[in-house]
């Protein structure tokens, strides 16, 4: 999965270097991902379940449609995820080559369009708005270096449509 870098075109800036888990997560996360997965991708994206949320994506060589547990959380137009495993992790290149997904945060259904990978620093506000300092505290232990924003879909974001004055985004 991560053995063979590769270089990503990243939205209009250029390619996207290889970024893969801290040794934490290599070490003590991945081999425990195996066993806990099906239980957490059961629970993730529940209501009252802010530990995962559940993002669906199409498998870039496959085209099958896989659920995999992530922590992402909204704020305003965006949705957050962190990058536990890297942006070389399979959901992070189907969602970056399909420029699209559907993820569930909290029971709630979104469908998210244009991903960008930030760096912890250039992502840093938006990091503070959506998740907590327990949460980010996590993150830093476990050396998480990047995020993934992505844009909420809504009328106004879809190519050709015009939202009604008034209209609610959410």
């Amino acid at each position: 999965m991560y053995s063979q870098p590769e270089r990503l075109a990243h939205d209009t800036a250029g390619p996207l270097e290889p970024v893969g888990p801290s040794p934490i997560v290599r070490l003590v996360m991945r081999p425990m991902t195996k066993v806990l997965n099906p239980l957490i991708v059961k629970l993730a994206g529940r209501p009252h379940f802010r530990m995962a949320a559940q993002i669906q994506h199409v498998g870039r060589r496959s085209g099958r449609t896989y659920t995999t547990p992530v922590s992402a959380r909204r704020t305003d137009d965006m949705v957050v995820i962190a990058l536990t495993f890297g942006n070389q992790s399979d959901w992070s290149r189907n969602v970056r080559s399909a420029g699209r997904a559907s993820i569930r945060i909290e029971g709630e259904g979104y469908d998210v369009t244009q991903p960008h990978i930030m760096s912890r620093e250039e992502a840093r506000p938006l990091v503070r708005a959506a998740f907590s300092l327990v949460e980010r505290t996590g993150f830093r232990l476990l050396g998480i270096k990047q995020v993934m924003a992505l844009r909420l879909v809504t009328a106004t974001h879809l190519p050709g449509v015009t939202a009604a004055p008034n209209a609610s985004s959410r």
